[in-house]
């Protein structure tokens, strides 16, 4: 007899089966147009979202800058906000959400496997309690004293509602159900 029965979380299951959230999970499967456009702009994203695009629409702009200078203030003024800072940055920002967007999957990919990591060892953990349980069942047993079990909840009083739980016992879930 074990003084302590632990219940699962439903989550616990259902998370064994997941696996980190990639981006290619949001890609359409559905018609062949579908697909093709989804592909036609992952290219175009990913090639004004580049340096290479930066540097280029840098150039372009430079070409029309004399004609801007030769126009007085003004003209250099809206060439700067018009046509130099919206088309070389609109690459820039693209590469730095693209840097960011990486470093936050790789993030999300990390505490996916350290959240498996700490189940696992809170397995081990469960595993050692069920342990010193029966060691303390027969010591209890051997001079004389009847181990009262706490159990986590019965299971038809407890309801999960996503990590809280919630029931008619759940603030004396760990407590003597006969008491």
């Amino acid at each position: 007899m074990t003084i302590y029965q632990h219940i699962r979380h439903p989550r616990i299951a259902s998370r064994r089966a997941d696996r980190p959230v990639k981006v290619a999970d949001f890609l359409p499967r559905g018609s062949a147009i579908n697909r093709f456009n989804t592909k036609v702009a992952i290219l175009i994203t990913r090639g004004v979202g580049s340096m290479y695009c930066a540097y280029l629409f840098a150039l372009l702009d430079l070409i029309s800058l004399p004609t801007a200078i030769r126009g007085g203030a003004s003209a250099v003024v809206t060439w700067l906000a018009q046509t130099f800072l919206q088309l070389v940055l609109l690459s820039v920002i693209m590469v730095g959400q693209n840097v960011q967007g990486a470093a936050a999957d790789k993030r999300a990919e990390a505490t996916y496997h350290d959240a498996s990591a700490t189940l696992h060892e809170v397995a081990h953990v469960q595993g050692h309690l069920a342990a010193q349980d029966e060691l303390l069942t027969r010591i209890a047993e051997q001079i004389g004293l009847d181990p009262v079990p706490v159990i986590d909840a019965p299971p038809d009083e407890m309801t999960w509602s996503g990590d809280e739980a919630t029931g008619s016992d759940s603030e004396t879930a760990c407590q003597d159900p006969d008491s």
